[in-house]
């Protein structure tokens, strides 16, 4: 349960970051609201998860499912290049992840 948990709160730190920039800033009132709610509910997903991981993997996966999904939204949202080597290096990231959670007990 507790990486169901972790995973719920990588999805809302993919929420945040692409909040921050449909808020401009924080000068558009409902992107700006949902950006904070999701960036409290991250936290407190996160909170939880700590609760039975240890930090360094539950820290180190919630920042590289933010990681991923922000670049993946970033290429299909913001038509942001999605070049052979940023690919090479999103699969790295999954990697790292994947080689994460197999290695926690």
């Amino acid at each position: 349960m507790h990486w169901i948990i972790l995973l719920i709160a990588g999805i809302f730190e993919i929420s945040w970051a692409v909040g921050l920039k449909y808020s401009h800033g924080f000068t558009q009132l409902i992107p700006s609201v949902i950006t904070i709610v999701c960036m409290l509910a991250s936290f407190y997903f996160l909170a939880l998860a700590l609760k039975s991981l240890p930090l360094g993997t539950a820290y180190a996966i919630w920042t590289g499912i933010g990681t991923l999904g922000t670049v993946i939204l970033g290429i299909i949202l913001f038509k942001e290049p999605a070049t052979a080597m940023r690919l090479v290096c999103i699969a790295l990231i999954l990697c790292g992840i994947t080689g994460l959670k197999l290695l926690t007990h």
